[in-house]
């Protein structure tokens, strides 16, 4: 392209300048794992480890416990044998809180004093299918949002997206592979989200055939 002056474009991709700063700024953190070591050293230790999905976190700040609804405060933050003063995204680390609640993995650790993620078994979502098995209306699936994992079924295919001509068509009964349409889920047990468009590590799940254990698509939270 002789009138193209501007770098390689693989140069451009390695080298062009990325802003994190415009991510979701609520605090958002999936536990992972519960640390409780039995040792004469430890005797006491129960902490809760994980990856930060977005926002930051200090030493005394008020917490919350999703879906629980449980509050407390964070005694002490640690990534290994380092205590850390503020935690943000994406580091993993280990938090300590004041009071022993029941807190599980699964569970989503917000701040008390910033707007909350949303809780609920009925979520509408844009999926993505891409396995050859097709989509089924009323099949059981397995959902997993981060550390989270339950059963959900397709209620509805509210419209799948002609990827011609980018038309919303109506009526349909399941999908294919890389077909993409916007369905409604039923859940066993609620879903702690936001929506994808404000926060991509809550707003973002898979379905999982619980026969084959094959991912076999990719959902998208509204």
């Amino acid at each position: 392209m002789p009138w193209y002056t501007g770098k390689p474009l693989l140069e451009y991709l390695e080298t062009v300048p990325v802003d994190h700063k415009n991510g979701p700024a609520e605090f958002r953190y999936p536990v992972q794992y519960v640390i409780r070591p039995i040792s004469d050293k430890y005797r006491d230790f129960r902490g809760y480890a994980g990856r930060v999905a977005s926002g930051t976190l200090r030493v005394g700040d008020r917490i919350k416990v999703l879906p629980s609804g449980q509050e407390s405060t964070v005694k002490r933050l640690s990534q290994a044998e380092e205590e850390l003063d503020e935690i943000f995204a994406p580091l993993s680390v280990t938090i300590q809180l004041n009071d022993e609640i029941d807190i599980s993995r699964g569970d989503i650790l917000v701040k008390a004093d910033e707007p909350q993620p949303q809780i609920s078994q009925d979520v509408k979502m844009d999926v993505c299918w891409f396995n050859e098995n097709p989509l089924q209306l009323r099949k059981k699936y397995i959902i997993r949002q981060e550390t989270f994992e339950t059963v959900g079924l397709v209620r509805e295919i509210i419209s799948r997206r002609n990827i011609n001509t980018l038309e919303k068509e109506t009526g349909v009964t399941s999908l294919n592979m890389n077909d993409i349409a916007e369905i409604a889920v039923h859940t066993a047990s609620p879903l702690v989200f936001d929506s994808y468009r404000h926060n991509r590590v809550t707003g973002s799940l898979i379905f999982i055939d619980p026969d084959t254990n094959e991912t076999v698509g990719a959902g998208m939270i509204l």
